[in-house]
């Protein structure tokens, strides 16, 4: 059956992990909700044409570019999806809004505040041209922390005092792991702190309604020295002979007051053994608390503390309801969802801001401000500690 809706030209930078996960979501989003516009998979971007055509057949691209700006150029592309490491993140985006194409890119917005302003002004002046631009924060769109945001808003937990949220990885445990990418300041910007602390941070503040006005911290950089990778040297890229410095961080740890007085404390790691992508949220308030942990990423632990003590306490909510947020879409009820679930999601809600004249959230300025947050945080550490203040 041809759809009667107008098409929204996609066009993708980028193809490795995220490029795989978008490309999840703009396959599925227009098959189980109604949407205004119909997504259609235009263009891939990347630098080798083999790799990049590979990736395309296998990801469902209709075709590729070697160049992001020709991507750019296109007619048939309205929106630019940017998947690519943080250095790039910037130009690319700049461009695309200039170019009048709607703009998702990947957190965190950018290496620096400095760079993430640029693109901020940017949006801002698409947005007068109806322009509309979106940083992916994924775990937003999480049905059981999309939940939470409701009982936090609905009052449900009263005033809420204490914050606690860690995101515990190990896959740089071992001191052989090659230098990737990831671990170069001048591509990633930071290390944990950018990688997964962004995230935390930005559910966090989605979750209160609410955003830190300071913060103080510590960051370490265990390994300070890797093998460079084979393709760069022709090594193995474990116990190579040529090494190269990790310029980021291994770990980051700091404590946070919110706007409205809460108090806050953050973890995030690439050094807890045994933890592959442990994301754990709770929120205390003066009526009740919340838990969400994703590694059941279904469930969300609620006390209302307002119940007969005889019977309270924590209950297991099992958030796979057709009422609870996204899941009527999906399947039955105890039907859970996965990972990938979270950015259809992310595509839905961009898709509709889209064909409704909306600019959505998270908007550039909230990804600014988180890294005005990851900022604060890294000068902080610098200074060996001490409370810095978060602009905005």
């Amino acid at each position: 059956m041809t759809s009667t809706r107008p098409t929204l030209g996609i066009g993708m930078v980028g193809y490795a992990f995220m490029g795989a996960a978008h490309s999840q979501a703009w396959r599925s989003a227009g098959r189980f909700f109604d949407l205004p516009m119909e997504p259609a998979m235009v263009a891939l971007a990347g630098r080798s044409r083999e790799r990049t055509t590979e990736a395309a057949q296998r990801m469902g691209w209709a075709s590729v570019e070697t160049d992001w700006k020709a991507l750019v150029d296109r007619d048939d592309v309205d929106l630019v999806d940017i998947c690519t490491p943080g250095d790039t993140h910037v130009e690319i985006a700049v461009a695309a809004l200039e170019a009048g194409k709607h703009v998702l890119c990947e957190k965190p917005l950018a290496n620096t505040v400095a760079e993430a302003e640029q693109m901020v002004a940017a949006a801002e002046r698409a947005a007068e041209r109806g322009v509309r631009s979106m940083v992916a924060f994924n775990y937003r769109r999480v049905p059981a922390v999309a939940l939470a945001r409701q009982l936090v808003a609905d009052g449900r937990l009263g005033e809420v005092r204490h914050v606690r949220a860690v995101y515990l990885q190990d896959w740089l445990v071992d001191p052989e792991a090659p230098l990737a990418w990831r671990l170069q300041k001048d591509k990633a910007g930071s290390g944990a702190l950018g990688d997964i602390g962004a995230h935390i941070v930005d559910a966090t503040q989605f979750i209160l309604g609410d955003r830190l006005s300071g913060v103080s911290g510590l960051m370490e950089t265990f390994v300070k020295e890797r093998p460079l990778p084979e393709s760069s040297h022709g090594l193995s890229g474990r116990g190579g002979a040529e090494r190269g410095e990790v310029t980021v961080d291994d770990a980051a740890v700091f404590i946070g007051r919110f706007g409205g007085g809460a108090l806050a404390t953050y973890e995030a790691t690439r050094f807890a053994t045994g933890r592959k992508n442990a994301l754990r949220i709770e929120v205390n308030g003066s009526l009740g608390s919340l838990a969400f942990d994703f590694e059941r990423m279904n469930e969300l632990e609620f006390h209302d503390g307002t119940e007969d003590p005889a019977t309270g306490g924590f209950r297991r909510v099992l958030v796979t309801e057709p009422q609870h947020p996204y899941v009527g879409a999906w399947w039955p009820a105890g039907h859970g969802l996965g990972y990938e679930h979270s950015f259809s999601h992310e595509v839905v809600d961009l898709v509709r801001a889209i064909g409704e004249g909306q600019d959505p959230t998270p908007s550039f300025a909230d990804g600014l401000q988180v890294q005005r947050v990851l900022a604060a945080v890294e000068e902080s550490a610098g200074r060996g500690s001490g409370w810095v203040p978060v602009e905005g």
